[in-house]
């Protein structure tokens, strides 16, 4: 409000929880009641995870299925049934490198992007009949913020003591910049990352026998890192 022109009716702030799906439609119907419409959804909820799947229990998983998995495309439903009446829309997800990847501590995390990854590419197929709807999938590297403060553990009641240095990850404005070039592109998929973490990925989707080898060779380590207290490589942000 200070540095645009925007007043206070362009603005609405709702609070919203992904894992109350029974309160997305509503929340569609007051955005649409304010504006009349909805031209960008940006899918951004979710957590992380750090812990071995040997030692996590199962109700870790089934929550970060139903926050970063089912309550985006419960949001997504929604905002699509308008999207397909106006004929014109773009819906962007922040996916992770971990949806197109796996790492070590992170089964559960990687699981649930890549379930994004798989269910946003059949939609967009399915949409074939409207070509101005964009499906778009973010994936970020490893960027600063306190995602790693809020990481599902091997319990839900227990936290992570330490989130690390951050200051080796993409600050958060370029991310938001790389993003925003890549929506008004319309692009399909946008990997967003600094190297040395650009070039696994790339290594994964060119090379995977490779990639599958220095996975292990650097998991290896950061596994006994992480037995041992000490905060090491973190493979992903989102």
């Amino acid at each position: 409000l200070e540095i645009s022109n925007l007043g206070d009716k362009d603005i609405l702030v709702l609070p919203l929880d992904l894992t109350q799906r029974s309160s997305h439609e509503a929340a569609t119907n007051s955005v649409l009641k304010h504006f009349g419409k909805i031209d960008v959804l940006i899918n951004n909820g979710g957590r992380s995870q750090r812990s071995l799947f040997v030692d996590t229990n199962l109700d870790v998983f089934s929550a970060i299925m139903e926050l970063n998995y089912l309550g985006t495309i419960s949001l997504t439903k929604y905002v699509l049934n308008h999207m397909i009446q106006r004929r014109k829309g773009k819906i962007v997800t922040v996916s992770s490198v971990m949806g197109i990847m796996g790492a070590p501590l992170a089964s559960g995390y990687c699981a649930s992007k890549h379930a994004l990854q798989g269910f946003f590419n059949s939609l967009r197929t399915e949409l074939t009949d409207y070509p101005q709807i964009s499906i778009i999938n973010i994936c970020p590297g490893p960027v600063q913020s306190k995602i790693i403060q809020n990481v599902f553990t091997e319990n839900l009641a227990k936290s992570l003591e330490s989130s690390g240095d951050q200051s080796h990850k993409m600050p958060t404005d370029r991310c938001v910049r790389l993003t925003l070039v890549s929506m008004a592109n319309d692009l399909k998929e946008a990997w967003i990352s600094d190297n040395p973490y650009l070039a696994v990925c790339y290594l994964w989707q060119y090379a995977p026998t490779w990639a599958w080898w220095l996975m292990n060779k650097m998991g290896k380590r950061r596994i006994q890192n992480f037995k041992s207290g000490v905060v090491s490589w973190c493979p992903a942000l989102r």
